[in-house]
């Protein structure tokens, strides 16, 4: 193993990539999907690059891993790892369903593939793109920059029932109601910061000194709403399972219920075997499982991770692993 693969994590059996960003669930998602030497592994959300470092590692120079991202920001980084790394690669600047798409065009079938739902740390770390509360920055909040709705636009032209909805239903937001209202009165807002002070006055008093900072979840809320991120998720996780060959490993990792309770029932689904009536005697439907699921709960992270990368206490991880094509394929 390479130093600029990876250096030792804090404890015994825990390993992290090398140049500062720490990955969540690492070594759990890489033992799950158990990349090997010359297998072709898909990382359909890229980001700072952390968990392919490792995957890359176990694939060597034989194998080949395609990163998908839609940001540029995780495409210079990108042209970093490349260099680093032993392995045959390639980068695809895409939603990862439309990527995925292309990859079956052309004929290519994965071994692995995983996604890590989300933002990345290199979205909510750059203050100037608006996904954190933390900072004052223009209202945006794209994942990708050339696309033209932003969180502003949200905020500062929808009506007030769709903010409601929104925050409600993508934030699991109690009091969408009251923040949708200030959001309204306040027009135009201009900042992250005038945001933030719509939704503290749209908020009762008692509520804003609870678990966690009152923005969360209508931040949670814009960002996904800008970026289409659940439709994403819906859209890619059928085309994902497509591209895999029959024995190939996916994972998922995802950082909130909406995302995780979409992963767990797709698998579920691919899980399942017969499904005729129980008084029926014998099968008659002839329904087999795709899927052989690798986690039955969800993987999460332990004291030692969340001591040193409390971004990870949310992450969820699901996996399964295909035994036949699904049907209609």
């Amino acid at each position: 193993m390479s130093a600029a693969a990876r250096s030792h994590g804090a404890h015994e059996g825990r390993t992290v990539p090398s140049g500062g960003h720490v990955p969540v669930l690492a070594t759990e998602l890489v033992d799950l999907i158990g990349p090997g030497p010359g297998e072709t592994v898909i990382d359909c959300t890229f980001g700072a690059g952390g968990h392919a470092r490792l995957v890359a590692d176990r694939i060597g120079p034989e194998g080949t891993l395609i990163a998908i991202d839609r940001d540029p920001v995780a495409r210079a980084r990108f042209q970093e790892f490349e260099t680093d790394v032993a392995c045959r690669t390639r980068f695809l600047a895409s939603e990862f369903s439309d990527a995925l798409n292309t990859l079956q065009i052309e004929g290519i079938r994965a071994d692995a593939l995983y996604m890590d739902l989300g933002m990345s740390s290199l979205q909510v770390d750059a203050a100037e793109r608006g996904f954190s509360y933390s900072h004052e920055a223009p209202l945006d909040m794209r994942m990708d920059p050339r696309q033209q709705l932003t969180a502003g636009e949200i905020l500062n032209t929808w009506p007030e029932s769709r903010i409601n909805q929104i925050l409600r239903t993508l934030g699991e937001e109690r009091y969408a109601g009251g923040i949708a209202r200030e959001i309204v009165r306040r027009r135009p807002l201009g900042t992250t910061a005038d945001l933030v002070e719509a939704i503290k006055a749209g908020t009762p008093t008692a509520a804003r000194f609870g678990s966690g900072h009152p923005a969360r979840r209508s931040f949670q809320a814009l960002r996904i709403a800008v970026n289409g991120e659940l439709e994403a998720i819906d859209a890619g996780l059928p085309i994902a399972w497509d591209t895999l060959k029959t024995g190939g490993r996916m994972a998922a990792i995802s950082f909130h219920s909406l995302e995780d309770r979409r992963v767990k029932k797709f698998f579920a689904g691919l899980a399942t075997g017969c499904t005729c009536p129980p008084e029926l005697p014998v099968c008659v439907c002839g329904h087999e499982p795709e899927a052989d699921l690798l986690t039955r709960r969800s993987i999460t992270a332990d004291d030692t991770e969340l001591e040193a990368n409390p971004r990870a206490r949310s992450a969820r991880l699901r996996g399964a692993l295909k035994l036949a094509e699904r049907a209609g394929n």
